[in-house]
């Protein structure tokens, strides 16, 4: 089989198309109203602090209400769920665009419309997430995701590039406005998706709604809680690039403005190839996720130390790459490794770490490059990293029933068949929630023994 229909395998599905489309325009429109906002709150306070607040005000709903969007996806039906969600985007686009036409000279409207968004993301994100893997079923799931992010790297550079031409020409009014006519282009190609080749997943039965039962679950499910550790402590010290990207071109590379719009193309370009990987593999296995997670971790601590903008663009891109292979891989393993009763509860889990990390990681590294200096924070968050990394990789394989030190650090990197199972095999409803990812009982095993051998290999 040629390399190209295996990177672009879940197009074969039209509702995917579809998908694929309206996700590129909501995230061009997406971005397009990142930038407005940013402008017009910095016309308005002068202020760059007021920047920061809006963000806050964003993810803040993430980390509180996550897990209730999260039940109310795995209970409810997914498609009214995203319909909803996206009309609710695109009436506080519209608003934002009463405001921007209207003059507006104070901050707060601003802020509240920034809190409403952030809400109403938090309590559609896993709906979102679900949906999606309905649309391709868990065969293609994991390129889907791949594509996604080549999708969503494409539309975040054609928003803020389309975004900085016309502010200047029309004002930020035009850039909101833009973005809600995007909902409602997204809307109809999620009404027009035909039901019959949808690939729905079970909803939670009546014992297994509920915030409570989703902490239980996650819980118990001992490698899914090593997933979400290693992304939290990457997400923190290892994706706020934003940051350092920021601090080394005003600092040691004395590259100014210039440099770091180039350091940003170049995060750009690498997030597209990191995708475009992603898509051609045939599978996610955790082995690819350790290998993008040691890449990521020492690319980070070589770029505190080479000399120059060149060195560091050159060290900045295969880490970007490695940065979205670690992320689909993270999102596809717990997306297919876990219950689909859970699924939207597991998402949300995701999203409450991307979101504290994002909390936690951006003003540790800000005051580690303002003390020890930006090539100092970046090496000692790539060491830091790199030393999480591998425990994580042990940690992992002991979940998954390797009890010996030695080989449990060298096989840590190779127990991606352990894991597969999921994707193919049906589960037994009447399996316990917390089954890890490891391989189901030999046929002709007593019902006895079988549980032994759950208790022995559940992660």
């Amino acid at each position: 089989m040629s390399r190209k229909p295996d990177m672009l395998r879940a197009l074969r599905h039209r509702n995917y198309r579809l998908w694929a489309g309206a996700d590129f325009l909501s995230v061009a429109g997406t971005w397009m109203q990142v930038l407005g906002v940013n402008w017009l709150l910095l016309s308005i306070s002068h202020s760059a602090a007021s920047l920061g607040f809006g963000l806050f005000l964003q993810s803040l709903p993430t980390m509180l209400l996550a897990f209730v969007g999260g039940s109310l996806a795995d209970r409810l039906p997914a498609r009214p769920l995203v319909l909803t969600g996206q009309a609710l985007h695109g009436l506080l686009a519209a608003a934002l665009a009463v405001l921007a036409f209207s003059g507006v000279d104070n901050v707060w409207p601003i802020y509240a419309v920034a809190l409403l968004g952030g809400m109403v993301s938090a309590l559609d994100g896993p709906s979102l997430g679900r949906f999606g893997a309905e649309v391709v079923g868990p065969e293609d799931l994991s390129n889907a995701l791949a594509l996604g992010s080549v999708i969503s790297s494409a539309g975040r550079i054609a928003g803020m590039g389309l975004a900085g031409v016309l502010i200047p020409l029309t004002g930020t009014g035009t850039l909101f406005l833009i973005n809600a006519v995007s909902f409602l282009l997204v809307m109809a190609a999620v009404l027009g998706m035909r039901g019959s080749e949808m690939h729905p997943l079970p909803r939670a039965g009546a014992g297994e709604i509920g915030i409570a039962s989703g902490l239980r679950y996650i819980g118990r499910t001992r490698w899914l809680l090593v997933l979400l550790g290693l992304a939290f402590v990457l997400g923190a010290l290892g994706r706020n690039y934003q940051v350092t990207m920021a601090a080394m071109s005003e600092g040691p590379l004395n590259a100014g403005a210039a440099g770091y719009g180039v350091l940003s193309v170049v995060f750009a370009v690498g997030a597209v190839l990191g995708g475009l990987y992603a898509a051609s593999r045939p599978s996610l296995t955790f082995r690819i996720l350790f290998a993008a997670a040691l890449l990521t971790s020492a690319g980070q601590a070589v770029s505190g130390i080479v000399p120059g903008l060149l060195g560091f663009a050159l060290v900045l891109l295969p880490i970007a790459a490695g940065a979205v292979v670690l992320d689909t891989t993270v999102s596809t393993r717990a997306q297919l490794g876990t219950e689909p009763t859970m699924r939207g509860r597991v998402l949300a889990a995701q999203s409450m770490v991307g979101a504290a990390s994002g909390a936690v990681g951006g003003p540790l590294l800000g005051v580690l490059c303002d003390t020890v200096g930006p090539r100092t924070a970046l090496l000692m968050a790539g060491l830091v990293t790199l030393a999480v990394t591998c425990g994580a990789a042990v940690l992992l394989a002991r979940c998954l029933g390797h009890r010996d030190p030695v080989t449990t650090a060298i096989t840590a990197l190779g127990v991606s068949r352990r894991v597969r199972r999921p994707e193919s095999a049906p589960r037994d409803r009447r399996s316990t929630a917390s089954r890890g990812p490891g391989p189901a009982a030999p046929a002709g095993r007593s019902p006895r023994a079988a549980r032994r051998r759950s208790r022995r290999t559940r992660a």
